[in-house]
């Protein structure tokens, strides 16, 4: 039972770097993809420590969604992707809390 679990458990991660590998391609290519055939384009920005760049891409009606990172040397990989994506509006915290 322990070798069945074990074996599944390795499956499980390469199919998962192998699918996280053939996520990632240069920037432009990512955002003609997402723009071609889910309609989706940036919605917000985020630059992180290492100077990489944080990309929330969505469809006007917010019907899917996509994150992606990209690297300062132009290679973007999609880290997440869903539906029903919801813009919240930023408010302002209480300096007494």
């Amino acid at each position: 039972m322990w070798k069945t679990l074990a074996l599944g458990a390795a499956l499980m991660l390469w199919s998962s770097s192998a699918l996280a590998q053939a996520q990632c391609n240069q920037r432009k290519s990512v955002i003609d993809l997402l723009a071609s055939k889910y309609k989706e384009a940036p919605v917000a920005i985020g630059v992180t420590n290492n100077g990489g760049l944080v990309e929330v891409l969505t469809t006007g009606t917010g019907n899917t969604w996509t994150i992606i990172i990209t690297t300062p040397q132009g290679l973007s990989c999609m880290v997440a992707a869903g539906e029903g994506w919801r813009g919240v509006n930023r408010v302002a915290l209480d300096p007494e809390t």
